[in-house]
């Protein structure tokens, strides 16, 4: 079978860099070449920019009806397209399809449906003076620099494409260089559904060399970055002398609090879920579990009980419940932080092996889910991001204590509290030092909620109002009554 090529999308046209170089594409359960990408350079990025930048006037004066209704169309296509999508999805990332068929497409779906009806409804700021009349314009940033991740590449690239265009913007995304396909349908969609050539621009590449040119480009008003802490601090770096607005989300080592009042078997199942969905590789994901001491053994032997019930293998088999790792460098790097645990006084309960799989899959990026027992709370494994298939377990014996350990990181993204003492779940949900708490639930959103995270897991918020806010810039206009 050949292997395809994937192209750029810039001003409307589908071409390969300029320079002519490619990427091979890896599929994590095999670890064969599935596609091949442009390595694009500054050259590639200069005219997405250049074409974003001339189609901006023209889609900036459009009506919020005619964005609204792009939107949908681009809803309709990605759901009429559900299973296709969810194998490519599947095939490029190595989560199971049942994974990308249930969360990530529909997600996307979602998310321009969300936007295009949010776009409709929504109605300008005023405030009365006794002589005068305030009122907030809103008017599109201008160029769009989106830079989305490997771990959700859909539907992190949709939850910002749709709000950006709904304001009047015009876009350059920046997928992973390791899951560019998804993306590049999504172009061709938008593209399908009428919009504008220039509006919305797709450069394929390495980060060090697309994506630096894009971040960094002069006439890029803002950028909407999600992915790693470190490499956030480089985009924040660029942006910054350049006044440019900034959305950063970036990662986290996220507590689940269980008290031993929980209801246990729902929490078993959620904290499991929590844990290892998408093989641990979701920025939320709660990779720190926290219990109550009374409650400890007993729920370590039923989360690895759980655990059994999560077959690794095959991500087209519907059984499957952990894929494969994105890579075999990430994979190494996870494998590295279960040699440091044993080195800090851990205890490996279950997982920490590449499993026995047939062929194709015994070539794949495979990791049995691991847990650690027996770590201090403050050591390397249990405070630094691992983003695998990892968890570990640590006993609390006080609420204050629990809280302590849950904000003893430099990350801030995510938390949930299991309990069934509601005065509780308030007062530890507003102690912890979180953009986000989840309480007997987790990854339960409202597309109208802010998202984003503290301290070192980034800054701003996207989410609802909150993006439409991010993507445009306020005027106050003034009227004086005579």
């Amino acid at each position: 079978m050949s292997i395809p090529e994937l192209r750029n999308l810039v001003n409307g046209a589908f071409a390969p860099a300029k320079e002519g170089g490619l990427l091979d594409n890896l599929g994590p359960a095999t670890g064969g070449v599935i596609a091949r990408i442009p390595r694009s350079t500054k050259a590639d990025v200069d005219a997405a920019v250049a074409a974003a930048k001339a189609a901006l006037p023209g889609w900036a004066k459009t009506s919020v009806a005619e964005r609204a209704a792009l939107l949908d169309r681009v809803a309709d296509r990605l759901e009429a397209r559900l299973d296709e999508l969810a194998a490519l999805e599947s095939r490029d990332t190595g989560k199971p399809v049942s994974l990308a068929k249930s969360l990530d497409i529909p997600r996307a779906v979602a998310n321009f449906r969300f936007f295009a009806d949010l776009a409709r409804t929504g109605t300008s700021e005023s405030s009365a003076m006794a002589d005068a009349l305030n009122y907030t314009q809103r008017s599109p940033a201008g160029v769009c620099a989106l830079v989305t991740p490997w771990n959700l590449p859909l539907y992190l690239l949709s939850w910002k494409t749709a709000p950006a265009l709904a304001m009047g913007n015009t876009l350059v995304a920046k997928p992973s260089e390791l899951t560019p396909m998804t993306a590049s349908v999504l172009a061709e969609i938008l593209m399908e559904a009428g919009c504008p050539p220039g509006v919305f621009n797709l450069v394929h590449g390495l980060g060090a060399e697309a994506g630096d040119a894009l971040v960094s480009h002069p006439d890029v008003a803002l950028v909407s970055f999600t992915g790693g802490t470190a490499t956030g601090a480089k985009v924040a770096a660029a942006a910054a002398p350049q006044f440019k607005k900034l959305s950063l989300e970036l990662g986290g080592k996220n507590p689940s609090l269980v008290f031993a009042d929980c209801d246990f078997d729902k929490t078993v199942a959620g904290v499991v879920r929590a844990a290892f969905l998408n093989q641990g590789q979701i920025c939320l994901c709660g990779s720190r579990i926290l219990v109550e001491r009374a409650l400890h053994d007993r729920f370590v032997d039923a989360l690895l009980a759980e655990l059994k019930t999560w077959p690794v293998g095959d991500p087209s088999d519907p059984a499957t419940k952990i894929g494969a790792t994105i890579s075999a460098g990430h994979r190494e790097k996870v494998e590295g932080y279960l040699k440091l645990a044993a080195e800090e006084g851990g205890m490996i309960r279950c997982g920490g092996r590449r499993p026995h799989l047939p062929a194709p899959f015994d070539q794949g990026f495979f990791l049995e889910p691991t847990v650690i027992t027996g770590l201090g709370a403050a050591c390397r494994t249990a405070t630094e991001e691992i983003f695998g298939p990892v968890v570990t377990v640590h006993p609390f014996d006080t609420e204050a204590e629990a809280i302590q350990m849950a904000n003893g990181t430099k990350y801030g993204l995510a938390a949930s509290v299991w309990t069934s003492d509601l005065g509780r779940a308030h007062r530890v949900a507003q102690a912890l030092e979180s953009g986000m708490v989840w309480v007997n639930t987790w990854l339960h959103r409202d597309l109208r909620v802010p998202f984003g995270g503290v301290k070192a897991s980034g800054m701003g918020r996207e989410g609802g109002r909150y993006s439409l806010e991010f993507f445009s810039e306020a005027k106050n206009i003034c009227i004086k009554l005579d």
